[in-house]
């Protein structure tokens, strides 16, 4: 646990380059530079507003498609295994609480040589979170986000990492030895986006389908087509959140 990092993902990107390939869990208690997913920029929060770590451990063979999405799984069931507060995980790597998203996920792989090592950084907001920024071009505007001590007054950033750093562990050496397919029914239960009309950032809109056995997302478009999207460059909405802009 370090006070501040420019990013956490980064840090363990960095001395994989170098050949050090442990596991390692990385919590920063404040990033200044971190990353989202299409290379957006992470918000800086005060300490303890948001819980910040990466989790980096040697892949092996196994594909690594679904990886985001067993991470989402693993974290929403680690704090909602009750689902009392219904958290759900949004096609590839959003956690959400009433359809707002509270948390972010970012996998990214460092091959060095047959080696390959695999950073899993995950943001969640703990504290309210400060405005958002606009959208640039080409983007969606940016939904209102939600945050932890929505649905448990009394949470903390230690109390969360608690709660969620054990089981997304194993969850990860799981998904090491099956890969994803043993994680489709089990995702079935949190899929923020399952039958619903949905907008995808390429322009087309369907009916969201759930996931196959790789991980890849399914929508129903007309005349009842199945289309998988597998490059987590797309980005799916809720078409009456689309509409409602």
């Amino acid at each position: 646990v370090l006070p501040e990092l420019d990013s956490s993902n980064s840090a363990l990107l960095e001395r994989a380059r170098t050949g050090w390939v442990l596991p390692a869990l990385l919590v920063a208690e404040r990033q200044t530079a971190g990353r989202g997913r299409m290379g957006r920029q992470g918000l800086t929060q005060p300490a303890g507003g948001s819980l910040t770590f990466s989790l980096g451990f040697p892949l092996g063979q196994v594909d690594v498609s679904g990886l985001s999405v067993v991470v989402g799984y693993s974290l929403a069931q680690a704090l909602d295994a009750q689902h009392r507060h219904e958290l759900r995980v949004k096609w590839p790597n959003d956690l959400w609480f009433r359809q707002r998203k509270f948390g972010g996920i970012l996998v990214e792989i460092c091959t060095q040589g047959a080696q390959r090592y695999a950073v899993v950084g995950v943001g969640i907001n703990v504290a309210q979170p400060p405005v958002l920024p606009p959208a640039t071009a080409q983007q969606p505007q940016p939904q209102a986000p939600a945050w932890v001590q929505e649905f448990d007054a009394q949470a903390t950033a230690p109390w969360v990492l608690q709660q969620v750093a054990a089981p997304l562990a194993r969850a990860m050496q799981q998904f090491m030895n099956r890969g994803f397919a043993t994680w489709q029914e089990r995702f079935a239960v949190r899929d923020a986006l399952a039958g619903q009309a949905v907008w995808l950032s390429d322009g087309s809109t369907g009916t969201a389908a759930g996931v196959n056995p790789q991980g890849a997302f399914l929508i129903e478009e007309s005349q009842g087509r199945l289309r998988e999207i597998r490059s987590e460059e797309i980005s799916v909405r809720p078409l009456d959140m689309m509409q409602a802009q």
